[in-house]
């Protein structure tokens, strides 16, 4: 691993892959990767949680593995499958060679040729790089035998596959695991992580995400932007926009040669920032305009 000694390496080494990092979380992923604990990540979507794992993964130089999580996902779409098709046609042909015998079969039908490798197998393997980022994303849209099963994998960093025995990582993936909350996580799994609640961002660090991820932007054009998504933030919206949504929002606007904001400017792009129709509608008129005014008001100085 680089050397990653301190809280401020971490920081410095998320920024450099375009992650801006408050202190906080620049203390817990410090902790995490000291610890070789995993680190359990929960806030609102958009609010740049998956985006940590990303680039801690490019700022150590490892591999990113990903498993995105979603009702119904059981152990075996996780860890591993085997190539059915595969194993058929080599059936059909010993057949066809007339020396099938099953018995002889079966230990060449269940090795690794045929092994499919899902995420979580994917991570307990040794790599060159070192042990890989192990992000389990959504962790909140599967159920409660999944959390159980990753509790035990989480636990010993091993799997068991029957027909190969089990199945021990050399050395532990970093983990990341993510929740939009959508459900509360069950507290066993979260005991066994380090935990950190990721927040909408402040004016000054949204600016410097947004200088980050869209640098292109004339700040005059960003300090808008973020004014006027900070005050979004404060009304009664079915989705508040993430930083996501400043970011592909500012993209928008540049690509349109916008200077200044306007409310017929916000109006004509309100699908890069809000995503459900009701809020959209709320915005019509001279609501955008109202939000507007407010977002300059917060801009003059004292």
């Amino acid at each position: 691993m680089k050397n990653i000694d301190t809280i401020d390496a971490v920081q410095e080494m998320l920024s450099a892959e375009g992650y801006v990092c408050d202190r906080a979380l620049g203390v817990v992923v410090f902790l995490s990767l000291t610890l070789g604990r995993p680190l359990f990540l929960e806030g609102e979507a958009g609010v740049g949680k998956t985006e940590i794992a990303k680039a801690l993964a490019a700022g150590l130089g490892r591999r990113l593995i990903r498993l995105q999580c979603y009702e119904g996902l059981d152990a075996s779409s996780a860890v591993y499958e085997w190539n059915f098709p595969a194993q058929m046609v080599a059936i059909r042909t010993a057949e066809a060679g007339g020396g099938a015998d099953r018995r002889a079969l079966t230990p060449e039908l269940f090795s690794d040729d045929y092994l499919i490798e899902r995420p979580l197998l994917q991570a307990l393997r040794p790599d060159e790089n070192g042990a890989p980022v192990l992000l389990i994303d959504e962790l909140d849209r599967t159920d409660a035998p999944f959390e159980a099963f990753l509790l035990e994998a989480l636990s010993d960093f091993q799997v068991t596959i029957p027909e190969l025995g089990t199945i021990r990582a050399p050395e532990p993936p970093i983990v990341i695991l993510t929740s939009n909350r959508t459900r509360e996580v069950h507290d066993a799994l979260k005991r066994r992580c380090l935990y950190h609640w990721v927040d909408y961002p402040d004016v000054a660090r949204e600016m410097a995400i947004l200088a980050a991820r869209a640098p292109e932007a004339a700040e005059a054009l960003s300090r808008e932007v973020v004014a006027f998504v900070q005050q979004l933030r404060t009304e009664d919206l079915f989705k508040k926009p993430g930083v996501a949504e400043t970011i592909d929002w500012a993209k928008c606007l540049l690509a349109l040669d916008v200077t200044t904001l306007s409310p017929e400017v916000i109006g004509d792009t309100l699908g890069a920032v809000l995503k459900y129709q009701d809020d959209i509608a709320k915005l019509q008129g001279s609501e955008a305009a109202r939000i507007l005014d407010q977002a300059r008001a917060s801009l003059a100085p004292a």
